[in-house]
């Protein structure tokens, strides 16, 4: 078989794309009206940076919420780097777009997630986008919490059919 289109790594990619402009706006001009972001990563990533204590709290990943303070919100091609509130202690992180499992905007009931299929070392894995929507959480929620990993079932669905002859003049 010859050459194929890589949907899933594309929609991968143009998704963090939207995350990257998300964070670069959120940069330039503040978080408007209530939106808040939780976003949960993969501590064990290469290129994520955390303190020790929390790489050792949060070993596989770890949930970070982006609300009432941040600072130092710094947004790159490959990630973005920002210092968050831990308990009073801020801390800095580097969190890359490609470390990123889930991304949520509560105040308006958008999600997205990241998995993969095929958790096998050997063969290379193909990225595949969920499209149910994600849980809702709660806004009072302040401190990184680890997420429960979800199972989403997929329904195949029959393909609409719609006849171009009612658009033909």
């Amino acid at each position: 078989m010859g050459r194929s289109i890589d949907y899933g790594n594309l929609m991968h990619e143009a998704m963090r794309g939207l995350i990257r402009k998300v964070l670069q706006d959120v940069s330039d001009n503040g978080l408007p009206g209530a939106h808040h972001f939780f976003i949960t990563f993969d501590t064990s990533h290469p290129d994520a940076e955390l303190a020790d204590w929390l790489s050792d709290r949060y070993p596989g990943e770890m949930t970070v919420v982006m609300q009432h303070w941040y600072d130092k919100l710094d947004v790159a091609d490959d990630g973005f780097s920002v210092t968050l509130n831990f308990g009073d202690a801020p801390e800095p992180l580097y969190i890359p777009y490609d470390a990123i499992k889930t991304f949520v905007d509560p105040s308006v009931e958008f999600g997205l997630r990241f998995e993969t299929q095929g958790e096998d070392e050997d063969a290379p894995s193909a990225p595949d986008l969920a499209a149910a929507p994600l849980p809702a959480v709660k806004p009072d929620d302040k401190l990184p919490v680890k997420a429960e990993e979800e199972k989403i079932e997929k329904k195949p669905q029959d393909a609409e059919i719609v006849s171009l002859d009612s658009f033909r003049k």
